[in-house]
């Protein structure tokens, strides 16, 4: 967990301790409602030693309780699949072939063999199917990065795509689970594979997936920088030659900026951002998944749930989730979007229904749900909210999430 969650989670823990409601601390300290909120779930990081004092004056604790400087605890339980992927990121992914300590076989057979491997790692990214994902690209991605360097010709191109879109799935995958350093390695090997392939789009791509690293790290100005660097790109042919791809990762870029400007708490600029992701998706017409996005106008709404709980407009993110069907979605977006409702409802103090959210998403995509900084949060606010004798469901899940006290 981030240091940001866990300052978030302090403060939060310390303030209801105190009895004070978010509208209250936050005229104590002198901030915004939205503010507060932010900082609680992590999305907003404090830098300004000042205002971190400011907070522990207010709570009446010192600056080292809320950054957890003086408590060691064991760290939390990660799944196998993470470490397994770690290690395949590992090091030079071919050093034995490039020193010639090792010689690969470069025949049709091994890449088809690559290519029937590579076939089910989009299915399993977006069906949040860890286990089962993480040593199929243990495999691929030396097995790959040997055929790159021991084939030529038409071979080799279609080699740097099939590695290139290998480590953008790696690096959707620990995004979205907090690995940010791991999925910095990913998107930045994707972004070169996809440039020696000649294939500028997966290079865009591997920018979108640095954008999220950017998100995760709660660094909002840089995951800004790479979105807008990328729509700047993308805006002439998005235009001109409205390829379905090209619209898809324009798009997908609008809705990195929206959530960058909402974790800002840049109200007008979210909203603005999020409008034009909208008319992109109109253009497009569909809900497609090109680059592994799955951008259209089902994601779009999602998102509109997303800046509202991100500005802290609890009531407006639980009426906007009211119109939204994200069926049509993967497990893993369902899952995501469901913890999104799950907050808004805590925020509003409805355990009943932030709770049915969580068991919904832990549902639809049990190996993302449970491992989710998102989800354990909520979890842990639901048994404060609750007192001394939480619903016994709310235990169950507790214990599974692995956030009992």
């Amino acid at each position: 967990m981030s240091d940001a969650h866990v300052v978030g989670e302090r403060i939060a823990f310390h303030r209801k301790r105190a009895g004070l409601s978010q509208v209250e601390f936050a005229n104590v300290v002198g901030r915004s409602e939205s503010w507060v909120s932010q900082v609680e779930r992590g999305a907003r990081p404090i830098d300004r030693m000042s205002v971190l004092q400011r907070v522990a004056d207010a709570l009446s604790v010192s600056v080292a309780e809320l950054r957890g400087d003086d408590d060691v605890q064991a760290p939390e339980e990660r799944p196998e699949a993470f470490d397994t992927i770690r290690l395949a990121l590992t090091g030079h992914p071919a050093l034995g072939p490039l020193l010639g300590a090792s010689r690969p076989s470069a025949s049709a057979r091994v890449l088809d063999k690559l290519r029937n491997q590579h076939a089910r790692v989009w299915e399993l990214v977006h069906a949040s199917r860890y286990a089962d994902l993480a040593p199929i690209l243990a495999e691929l991605i030396p097995g790959l990065e040997a055929t790159v360097r021991t084939t030529t010709g038409q071979g080799l191109r279609e080699a740097r795509d099939l590695l290139s879109d290998t480590y953008q799935a790696a690096a959707a995958m620990m995004a979205k689970l907090g690995e940010t350093d791991a999925a910095w390695v990913a998107a930045d090997r994707a972004g070169f594979c996809a440039e020696r392939a000649g294939s500028p789009l997966a290079v865009a791509a591997s920018m979108f997936r640095m954008a999220h690293v950017f998100l995760a790290l709660g660094q909002t100005d840089q995951a800004h920088r790479v979105a807008t660097e990328a729509v700047e790109a993308l805006g002439q042919q998005a235009h001109t030659q409205p390829e379905p791809e090209v619209l898809s990762l324009y798009g997908a870029f609008h809705l990195v900026l929206a959530i960058a400007a909402a974790r800002d708490n840049e109200r007008t600029d979210a909203h603005g951002y999020l409008d034009t992701a909208r008319g992109i998706a109109d253009r497009l017409g569909e809900d497609r998944n090109d680059f592994g996005t799955e951008f259209g106008p089902t994601n779009v709404a999602i998102h509109a749930v997303s800046v509202a709980v991100e500005l802290g407009d609890a009531g407006q993110a639980i009426e906007l989730s009211g119109l939204v069907d994200a069926t049509t979605l993967s497990p893993e977006r369902q899952a995501r979007y469901l913890l999104d409702v799950a907050q808004a409802h805590s925020m509003r103090r409805r355990i009943g229904e932030a709770l049915r959210a969580l068991q919904d998403a832990e549902r639809v995509a049990p190996e993302e749900t449970r491992v989710h900084h998102l989800s354990r949060a909520i979890t842990r606010d639901l048994l404060q909210l609750s007192g001394t004798r939480p619903r016994p469901e709310l235990r169950d899940l507790a214990e599974r999430f692995g956030v009992l006290p």
